[in-house]
Formats: structure tokens, C-alpha cells, sequence
């Protein structure tokens, strides 16, 4: 069997094949992660960044290379999530950049892809380390370099390449002595593998369920009276509604352009455009294309598809539609009168205790997620939205949403945000406290990360797995305590483990320690531990507030 070229269907599929078989793995690929803390996450938030990019590729039924590449770019950039994530959107998004302009993909274009793939996904990281999805990334693109120059059949090619990625996959922990200390090879490396090795299978022609769940748009149920409607009733299906958050104004050609389009595909159209943001409704049967066509001026969000021929009362579901566009509409029209005011915070948290702190510290507006789960570029996105400020600070908390957050960053054309690289919940609170309304953006940041370098964190949880880390013997079942750089205490009680995490943190400098007790920790367990604390470090002040977080018992600051 040979293939020589790959035209823009058989690439929707060998995408769609490899995020399922990402998908069906994901477990397997948590379990890669050096610590083993039970919130291991590169396998779903790589599955989660594919899957934001498969929904969109699912939904188009006239493929072609540019609106296949499209929506892969787009898809999983606006999806993406934790480092492993972020990393693969940008993969992805220097490949797309390539075969868009293509009208079929040969070796020699695999080739040329692959590079700049991985140009783009090294410049994306500030200090890029080998032995991670990197190195894998870079070790594929070379490979296939290698063999394009002599081998135009794109089967054998990936075969070969898919050898040599395996070979480049098993030397990750010669470079990264974490990984080879853990027995275990890089799980960003390792998830970069699987997509491919599903791509190979589409292109070996082996049986795959190629639909996507959710491919156009989650299905809305409107409750209407029982009265009954004849399906054939019914010209097009589907109610579409959407926003367009505009790369750049709609001209008045253009606006009549996709007017026209809609109209080709649907009718009942509304739209309702500035310099911005485009508000679309149109009933069509083809909502992946009004949504694909979308994409090409901005990304979209706020989606909406009700299926028509399901409901009772197809006049009930127009006039709730209108009524929510008119809804929206008023909304979006008071927010847009609101006067913005110069300064605004996001921040990212879990646990009802945490948020509160974060609010009453100033925090505008608190993305739901942390270590357990990574909030996507596009739900920071959704937060700047909601935040009408000229200049927004966003607060990560955590190493691994800190990409996410910077590709936000960089989406962002109308307002000035600024992101603050807190990698913990107590380097955060410390950098909103540090905050001086009365400075310039610049000042600030610069006073809000002196401030939190201060800080050290730590937390405590229970281990999944027996390993040795740092000379530490680990079983499952064990209590570790984590600080800034690894692994500080390990042992077999909550309270006696997060007493030596505390002293093992603590120097001649420390003054106070703070204590947020999680979901799973009584106030009175809490309160316990800070007499303990203070009788090991009686010169230390300690304060104990609820923080409700999810896996971990305690997250402690000492400063």
C-alpha cells in the first residue's frame, strides 16, 4: 500500500483518529508524571487541548486543507491547557501554518510542516528543556527531513518516523535525571507520540469511529408546551447562534460577504457587528460551516445549536432565541458603556475558601482550576472578557497554567494584560497584597513579583504510586509533603508529615505561617497542627484559614 499525497479529508481523519486514540489513553498517560501526586494531569490536559481542536475539525462536512488547518490551529490554541498543552497547541499551529497553503500534503510538505512545527513550539517556550515533548517534537521533525528527500510514499515515511520517535521517547530520562530517577519517560513526550501513532492507524485504513462528540456544538433542550410539529415542517434544523471576537472590524463588504454566505446555508439570519465583536443567528443544517466561515475573521465563543426537530414548538424556540440575542445584546451594550477602570485582577483558584481570600484581596474575577484542573487559554480569555479593565494582571498559581495565561496574553489586542508568573495559591495572595493602585503597570509588576519571591509554599497530599525521589523512599498510601523545589517530608500522618514539610521550609528569617486547610481537613484538625507548629517554631506566628481545596490537605505559606 502506498500514498503518495493527502488531500484535506484523509487529513480530518488521521486528526480525528489521533485524538481519540489520545483520548482512550489519557489515564495511562498521567500515570507518567515524575511525582506521584494523585493529580497528575499531561494526559487530559493534552487530551482536553486535541479534543477543543477535534470538535471543531468534526464539524466541517466540506473539507479542505485551509479550513481543516484552521480549525486545528484555532481549536486547539483557544483549548489549550497546562504546559504539555499549550506546548502541543503551538505544534500544531506551525504545522497548520504550513499545509494551509498547500493543495495536498506530500512528504515534502510533512516535511516542511514538521519544521516549522517545532520552531514555533520552542520560540512559545521561554527556556525550553530537552527531554521533554520537545526534544520527541524536534527528534519526529528531523526524521522526517531525513527521509522526505529520497521517500515520497507518506506510509512509510510515518512508520519509520513513529521508530525513530519511539527511540527519541526512550532517551528523555538521559536528559532530564528527574524522569530516569522516577523510571519514567517524558509524558508530554509520550502523548506526542500516541496522536501519531493514531494518525497512523487512519492511515493505514483501520477501522475508526471518526465522530466527535460535541463536533458542531453542545445541543440546548428549550422546555416548550406539548404540541405536536411535523419534522418535514422544518427547512433547516438547527438554530446557530454565536459571537465572533473580531482579529480585526468587519468592513462592509466583508459584513455583506457573510451575510450572503449565511444566507446560502440557512435563513432567519441576524447579525449584528462592531469594530469588536459579531453577533450571528441563522437557522441552517450546516452548523460546522457557519462556524467554520466564522473562524476565519476571529475566534468564537458563547456557542449555541438547538436542534429544531427535536423540540415541540418551533415558533417558542424562535422567540426564546430572540429574546436571549436581545438579552445579550442589552448586555453587552451596558457593558460596553460601563466606563473601564485602570487596573483589574484574575486569578486563578479552587476551593470556596480560596476564592474568598483571593476576592477580598481585590481579585475581580477567579477562574475555577489549579492543579487539578488547568483552566484553558480560552477560559482565561472568557475571564478577560468579563473584566473591563485597561490593565489586567492575571495570576496563575501554578507553573503549569502560566503558558496558558501567556498565550491568552497574547491573543488579547484591547487591553493591556500583564501576567504575573505566581506558581503557588500563597505566591498569588502575596503579589495582590503587594499591589499600589497609585503605580504605573510597570511598577507594579515589578513590586508584585519582588513580592512573591519571598515567599516560600508547600502543601501536603498522599501519594499514588510507590517511587524514590530525592533519596526519599515512597510507597502508596504515604504522606508527602512538597515544597518549592521537590519532595521535603515524607510519612505515614497527615499532621507529623506537614510538621516537618513546615520546619524543613522554615529558617532563622521566618516570621509567619499560614495555613489553608482543604476539603478533606476539619477546622479543628487545622487548628491542632498550628499548635504543633508553634511549639516546633516558637518564634514563627502561624494563622489558619479554610481554603477548601480539592487532593491537598494543607498548602502552607511561611514568609
Amino acid at each position: 500500500m502506498e500514498l503518495k499525497s493527502m488531500d484535506a479529508k484523509l487529513l480530518q481523519k488521521c486528526f480525528i483518529a489521533g485524538a481519540k486514540n489520545l483520548d482512550s489513553k489519557k489515564e495511562w498517560i498521567n500515570e507518567l508524571n515524575v511525582f506521584p501526586v494523585p493529580d497528575g494531569d499531561t494526559g487530559t490536559n493534552m487530551t482536553m487541548t486535541i479534543m477543543s481542536a477535534a470538535k471543531e475539525v468534526g464539524g466541517i462536512t466540506d473539507p479542505n486543507l485551509d479550513n481543516v488547518a484552521t480549525a486545528i490551529s484555532r481549536g486547539s490554541l483557544r483549548g489549550a491547557r497546562g504546559n504539555s498543552g499549550v506546548i502541543l497547541s503551538q505544534l500544531f499551529r506551525g504545522f497548520t501554518r504550513v499545509i494551509k497553503k498547500e493543495d495536498e500534503i506530500t512528504t515534502e510538505v510533512l516535511a516542511k510542516a514538521s519544521t516549522k512545527a517545532v520552531e514555533q513550539a520552542y520560540k512559545a517556550v521561554m527556556k525550553p528543556k530537552e527531554g521533554t515533548i520537545l526534544t520527541v517534537a524536534k527528534g519526529i521533525s528531523e526524521k522526517i527531513n531525513e527521509l522526505a528527500d529520497d521517500e515520497d510514499d507518506i506510509i512509510k515515511l510515518v512508520s519509520e518516523t513513529i521508530k525513530h520517535g519511539e527511540y527519541v521517547l526512550s532517551q528523555t530520562p538521559e536528559l532530564l535525571p528527574v524522569l530516569k530517577q522516577a523510571g519514567v519517560v517524558d509524558s508530554g513526550g509520550q502523548g506526542l507520540m500516541v496522536v501519531l501513532e493514531g494518525c497512523y492507524d487512519a492511515l493505514l485504513g483501520k477501522e475508526i469511529d471518526y465522530t466527535v462528540e460535541g463536533a458542531a456544538a453542545p445541543e440546548v433542550t428549550i422546555n416548550t408546551d406539548d404540541l405536536p410539529m411535523e419534522e418535514a415542517d422544518i427547512k433547516f434544523g438547527y438554530c446557530t447562534e454565536f459571537i465572533i471576537n473580531l482579529d480585526n472590524p468587519m468592513s462592509d463588504d466583508t459584513e455583506r460577504g457573510f451575510k450572503e454566505f449565511l444566507e446560502s446555508i440557512g435563513d432567519s439570519i441576524v447579525l449584528v457587528a462592531d469594530d469588536e465583536i459579531v453577533k450571528v443567528h441563522v437557522h441552517t443544517n450546516q452548523p460546522g460551516e457557519a462556524f467554520t466561515k466564522a473562524l476565519t475573521f476571529g475566534s468564537l465563543s458563547r456557542m449555541k445549536v438547538d436542534n429544531m426537530r427535536e423540540e415541540h414548538h418551533e415558533r417558542l424556540i424562535e422567540n426564546a432565541s430572540k429574546k436571549a440575542a436581545q438579552e445579550k445584546l442589552k448586555e453587552a451594550s451596558e457593558k460596553v458603556e460601563e466606563p473601564r477602570k485602570d487596573y483589574g485582577f484574575i486569578s486563578v483558584s479552587v476551593g470556596d475558601g480560596l476564592t474568598e481570600i483571593f476576592k477580598s484581596v481585590g481579585v475581580d474575577y477567579v477562574v475555577s482550576g489549579g492543579q487539578t484542573m488547568n483552566p484553558s487559554t480560552d477560559d482565561i480569555m472568557s475571564a478577560i472578557d468579563e473584566v473591563n479593565a485597561d490593565n489586567i494582571f492575571i495570576l496563575p498559581n501554578n507553573s503549569n497554567i502560566i503558558m496558558a495565561a501567556q498565550q491568552a496574553q497574547s491573543l488579547v489586542k484591547d487591553k493591556n494584560i500583564i501576567v504575573i508568573p505566581t506558581k503557588t495559591i500563597p505566591q498569588g495572595i502575596a503579589a495582590m497584597i503587594s499591589f499600589m493602585p497609585d503605580q504605573s503597570p510597570e511598577d507594579n509588576e515589578k513590586s508584585m513579583v519582588e513580592a512573591f519571591a519571598y515567599v516560600k509554599s508547600g502543601q501536603t497530599t498522599y501519594a499514588v504510586r510507590d517511587t524514590e525521589i530525592d533519596g526519599k523512599e515512597i510507597k502508596e498510601g504515604n504522606i508527602m509533603g512538597l515544597g518549592d523545589d521537590g519532595i521535603l517530608a515524607v510519612g505515614t500522618e497527615i499532621e507529623a508529615t506537614t510538621v516537618d514539610t513546615v520546619v524543613a521550609m522554615a529558617d532563622e528569617n521566618s516570621e509567619m505561617v499560614s495555613v489553608y486547610y482543604g476539603e478533606d481537613t476539619t477546622e479543628e484538625d487545622a487548628n491542632a497542627l498550628a499548635a504543633k507548629i508553634e511549639e516546633a517554631l516558637p518564634e514563627v506566628e502561624v494563622e489558619v484559614y479554610p481554603g477548601g481545596q480539592p487532593v491537598y490537605y494543607y498548602i502552607i505559606s511561611v514568609e
